[in-house]
């Protein structure tokens, strides 16, 4: 939880994670206004995440609120009129936070990334609580753009090399399918990072494809790259986008460790929503189809993951939809059940009901944003 000075009887509560571009860049909008920041971690704070979907009814970050009125997300405060602004800072400043405010956590978590071990669940969090910490720590003030060359001269980045060796010792074989979800969910996401520092971010198509077949740790004494990881291990060994065979061979070892059914809630683990990231950056065993379910929701809050349009009967979903039909259902009208399933209630899932319900809906698929967020 970030200290806020005094001076203003009130307080702006901000829930963020680490690494969040919109949250750094909402903080430091706020700032800039020259009231007190009350900064709220909740990817260390479960419960707090769970009070604040029941209070905002939204699943992404940040949320903000002065004292104790809701402003939403960071788009929504970029977009207030200066006149509603200013009437906010000065609620803020003389008036002080009311009894219903929105909650603080009980009490700071420890910063617990000391214990190296070699137990695979924790080996995984600590790979990525210490790969976000790199990556919080080197963000552009506006949140905009991640300073890859300065995270690589970072001390701690010789210690996340070092961690990433011990993932060769990990005995993959006994793990539940709910410790290699979420063990190789993180290590997936830390793994584009890595890559990122090593080799620059891919700037092409031809160099995206061999990023993602070349990327690779050993673990467990066998080599995974990228493509291994999402296709063959999350997806149950699955075809990849413009892949002709599946990632292992019937007589490959790696095979035993894929995931019978593939999940198809992980595609939403494996990035981040443009205008607000899903509320949880690492992924734990004993939560793990909750916090998978959540960072859809999330997902499908943002318009670069969803949008309806019900004059024109159409629903535009993200590109992610159509690379991986075929873990949806395979068809529009299964796509269409799925999103819905996964939605929270909200506007967008009343008129999405609404356009289904009415038939003949037309699905199509927005553009997708590969711009690298690399500020060199």
């Amino acid at each position: 939880m970030g200290e806020f000075e005094s001076g203003a009887l009130g307080r702006v509560t901000v829930y963020s994670i680490k690494g969040c571009p919109h949250c750094v860049q909402a903080k430091a909008t706020i700032r800039d206004l020259g009231v007190p920041v009350c900064d709220i971690d909740v990817g260390s704070h479960s419960e707090v995440r769970v009070k604040l979907k029941e209070l905002t009814g939204r699943s992404t970050v940040p949320q903000i609120f002065f004292n104790g009125v809701h402003v939403g997300g960071n788009d929504d405060l970029q977009k207030l009129a200066p006149d509603e602004l200013q009437r906010l800072v000065t609620l803020v400043k003389e008036e002080p936070v009311p009894a219903d405010a929105p909650p603080l956590p009980e009490k700071n978590l420890p910063d617990d990334t000391a214990a190296e071990t070699e137990k695979a669940a924790e080996l995984s969090l600590l790979v990525r609580e210490l790969i976000l910490k790199l990556f919080s720590e080197h963000l552009s003030a506006d949140g905009k753009s991640v300073d890859y060359k300065g995270m690589s001269a970072n001390p701690d980045f010789q210690r996340y090399c070092d961690l990433a060796i011990q993932l060769q010792r990990v005995e993959l074989l006994s793990l539940s399918r709910e410790e290699k979800m979420a063990f190789f969910i993180n290590i997936y996401n830390a793994l584009v990072i890595h890559g990122y520092l090593r080799l620059g971010p891919p700037t092409n198509m031809w160099q995206r494809y061999r990023f993602f077949n070349y990327v690779s740790y050993l673990i467990g004494g066998e080599v995974f790259t990228l493509q291994d990881i999402e296709n063959g291990v999350l997806r149950g060994n699955r075809k990849g986008v413009a892949q002709l065979l599946r990632p292992f061979s019937k007589t490959d070892p790696r095979l035993q460790v894929a995931i019978p059914d593939g999940e198809p809630l992980i595609h939403f683990a494996l990035n981040c929503g443009a205008k607000g990231c899903p509320p949880i950056k690492t992924y734990t065993p004993e939560d793990i189809d909750n916090q998978l379910r959540t960072a859809a929701e999330a997902f499908l809050e943002n318009d670069d993951g969803c949008t309806v349009d019900s004059g024109k009967k159409e629903v535009r979903l993200s590109q992610i939809f159509k690379w991986y039909k075929a873990d949806f259902g395979g068809t529009d009208e299964k796509l269409l059940e799925w999103v819905l399933h996964h939605m929270g209630d909200s506007p967008k899932k009343t008129s999405l009901q609404g356009v289904v319900s009415a038939g003949k809906t037309k699905v199509s698929f927005l553009p997708y944003d590969w711009s690298s967020n690399s500020s060199h």
